[in-house]
């Protein structure tokens, strides 16, 4: 095991407000993968543990450039993990093998941090927010609150999205990322949702056409929140997307059905103008930038 300090961030010596900030690999042989960014709160004793999980290709060093949201929570006395998981920045998350690693790494910090008493978070961004709804769905020890940032839930709408997306593109000018997302959907399920529909429903976090709501139901009392931007004008205008292909309308439909199952803790937070990619603060409604942070903490230290 392999541990040392990230982005020339001192171990010793610390800011009274900055957290330090170490990076562990379980594998010191390879540095690009099966890692975690760990940001350790200023003081004891600590608020809880948290496992922040990035978008899709994105790296621990582009999180905490995006968003003061690792930073703020160790602020707030919350020990707060960045993993990167089995296939790098190019992990799906919610497959079998992201879900092992991720729970690979979660056993890694509990027990050299003795936390087994402590508050348990999981979040995270776009396709990390799918992966920790994932993993709060199927993980022996529940979270104490799971949130996560307008995540791909449903990979079935996901792929005959991806699909149309291609279909109605000019010559040459389809998506790369929805011609990559289906293959590697294939390649995960063995074929498309016509063939291995019941793949799909195992990688997804939800699913709006499994009537069973198999997976959904182990949420049942888990405390949730999923933040969304659905700005229709710029998805039409800025990238030729409808309602059927951005996330928010799965989002809704997940809140929508575990409220209808009993879990009133589980809410959609619609936000509209908060979403901003920096350095230049660039507009994008999928964006770290949609969540109040401080509210955020907030909600997550009142739980339970």
């Amino acid at each position: 095991m392999l541990t040392f300090s990230f982005f020339g961030i001192p171990c010793i010596g610390q800011k009274a407000s900055q957290p330090k900030i170490e990076q562990v690999f379980l594998d010191e042989k390879d540095m690009t993968k099966n890692c975690y960014t760990i940001l350790y709160p200023t003081k004891l004793p600590y608020t809880g543990y948290l496992f922040l999980l990035p978008g899709f290709g994105e790296t621990a060093a582009a999180v905490l450039e995006q968003t003061d949201l690792p930073n703020k929570l160790a602020l707030n006395g919350i020990l707060t993990i960045i993993p990167t998981l089995q296939d790098g920045v190019l992990s799906l998350g919610s497959d079998r093998l992201s879900q092992q690693t991720l729970d690979k790494i979660v056993k890694d910090v509990r027990s050299k941090h003795q936390l087994i008493d402590q508050k348990f978070y999981v979040g995270g961004f776009s396709i990390g927010g799918s992966c920790a709804i994932k993993y709060a769905e199927n993980a022996v020890i529940k979270p104490t609150a799971v949130f996560a940032i307008d995540p791909p839930l449903d990979f079935e709408r996901f792929y005959n999205s991806a699909k149309r997306d291609i279909r109605l593109s000019k010559e040459g000018e389809a998506n790369p990322e929805n011609i990559y997302m289906i293959e590697r959907l294939e390649k995960e399920t063995g074929g498309n949702p016509s063939t291995h529909l019941a793949e799909y429903y195992k990688i997804s976090a939800y699913s709006f056409s499994d009537t069973t709501q198999t997976e959904i139901k182990k949420l049942s009392n888990s405390p949730l929140r999923i933040y969304t931007e659905p700005d229709i004008n710029w998805w039409l205008q800025e990238r030729g997307a409808d309602f059927t292909s951005i996330n928010a309308s799965t989002c809704s439909a997940m809140i929508n059905e575990l409220n209808r199952l009993g879990n009133q803790n589980a809410t959609l937070q619609i936000t509209e103008n908060k979403g901003y990619r920096k350095p230049d603060n660039r507009r994008h409604p999928h964006s770290w930038s949609i969540v109040d942070n401080d509210e955020l903490i907030q909600w997550l230290l009142q739980q339970k």
